[in-house]
């Protein structure tokens, strides 16, 4: 395992690679509030038949961002896009998960080419994959008011960065590592209006899910969609949808919450590399 850092437009983007560089590319996306530790099971897990790359989003773990960043999830994908180029990775295989989706689904959109296939890890692309929580959410982005913004605030709050771990999943085998350095970066100066601002964002995403569907049926990527069936963030209708726009999809669910590699890493691993055995 290697823990690196490059310079992409003024961020300082830090990256997991872990692997033979001469075997397919695995890239791994995270999502909210983690960072590319999120994967410290399954990269040793994919190692021995790929060659894995794990970068941090801006704004998020040991990546170091400007002042004036703009936390948007169109500016996101621009400097995952242009990381990816620096590292001359033009061909691999991608898993998404929770934010890493929308943003690697807008990658694979703009350059399908890149995309030998896909996992989606309870990262979602239709409506029906969104719990009950997203109605209100609809309703802050509809009517944007400051004491809205400030309720969300509590997303970040221990108590709530610790739940997201532990629901839907069997507590005794989820390790406190995780989260607890999830409410570590939270302290971080200004990560909360950031992570408010990407909250608001998420519209977006919803907005450019028939862009995303259309890239499915267009492309007919080869895709593994394993979800932690208890989640209440992107419930398991979302894996199903999947089979609408690419019926030779894989939909495995299993026994788990949103954070499925906190319990299921070697179940996951194991899928993927039948899934993509090469």
């Amino acid at each position: 395992m290697h823990f690196k850092t490059v310079d992409i437009d003024g961020v300082e983007l830090f990256y997991r690679e872990a692997g033979d560089v001469d075997k397919p590319t695995m890239l791994l996306l995270h999502g909210f509030p983690s960072a590319s530790h999120m994967f410290r099971d399954l990269i040793p897990l994919l190692m021995k038949d790929y060659h894995v790359i794990a970068p941090d989003f801006p704004g998020f773990g040991q990546t170091v961002t400007p002042d004036n960043f703009t936390f948007t999830f169109e500016n996101l994908t621009k400097y995952t896009e242009n990381f990816l180029k620096r590292l001359k990775l033009d061909s691999f295989y991608m898993y998404v998960f929770d934010y890493g989706a929308p943003i690697g689904f807008r990658i694979a959109s703009r350059h399908p080419d890149w995309i030998k296939g896909i996992v989606s890890q309870n990262g979602n692309a239709y409506q029906a994959g969104l719990g009950p929580k997203w109605a209100e959410r609809a309703e802050f982005w509809h009517n944007p008011t400051e004491e809205k913004r400030v309720q969300y605030r509590n997303a970040f709050s221990p108590e709530v960065i610790i739940n997201q771990y532990l629901q839907g999943s069997q507590k005794e085998h989820v390790s406190p590592d995780g989260y607890t350095l999830d409410i570590a970066y939270t302290s971080k100066k200004a990560y909360a209006d950031h992570q408010l601002d990407l909250i608001f964002d998420y519209q977006d995403n919803v907005a450019n899910y028939p862009v995303f569907q259309k890239y499915f049926r267009q492309y007919q990527p080869k895709l593994l969609a394993i979800w932690g069936e208890n989640d209440q963030s992107f419930i398991p209708a979302g894996a199903e949808a999947f089979l609408d726009d690419l019926p030779n999809a894989k939909v495995v669910l299993i026994d788990a919450g949103h954070f499925a590699l906190e319990t299921h890493a070697e179940v996951v691993a194991a899928q993927i590399i039948q899934m993509f055995e090469y």
